[in-house]
């Protein structure tokens, strides 16, 4: 089994791997931006908003409320993860986004 958590050193050493940069920033700064600006090769990105929320219901359940499970397997499917990929999930603000990716890929991805 992989390890849940790899350094950067690994990620040559997982064939097949999708590559997930996940970034998005409280502050407001934009991730797509800086996943233009500079990503992982072959890197897709997953944006938070889109894939790993659900939407319409913040004044109820709160700002980024876990998709359903059928919208989020929808949603990483666009994005060329299925089932049975090895996902390599990071960010740049200490792993506070793309550990929900991760936690998400657990919990509704089984």
């Amino acid at each position: 089994m992989i390890p849940p958590v790899v350094g950067a050193d690994l990620i040559g050493e997982l064939p097949g791997a999708v590559l997930a940069d996940v970034r998005w920033y409280l502050d407001g700064r934009d991730g797509n931006a800086a996943y233009r600006d500079a990503h992982l090769p072959a890197a897709v990105f997953v944006d938070l908003e889109a894939h790993l929320a659900a939407h319409g219901r913040p004044a109820t359940e709160g700002r980024h409320p876990f998709p359903t499970a059928e919208a989020f397997a929808t949603s990483m499917g666009e994005l060329g993860i299925g089932p049975e990929a090895v996902v390599v999930a990071y960010d740049d603000a200490g792993g506070f986004t793309s550990a929900r990716l991760v936690v998400m890929l657990r919990m509704l991805g089984q």
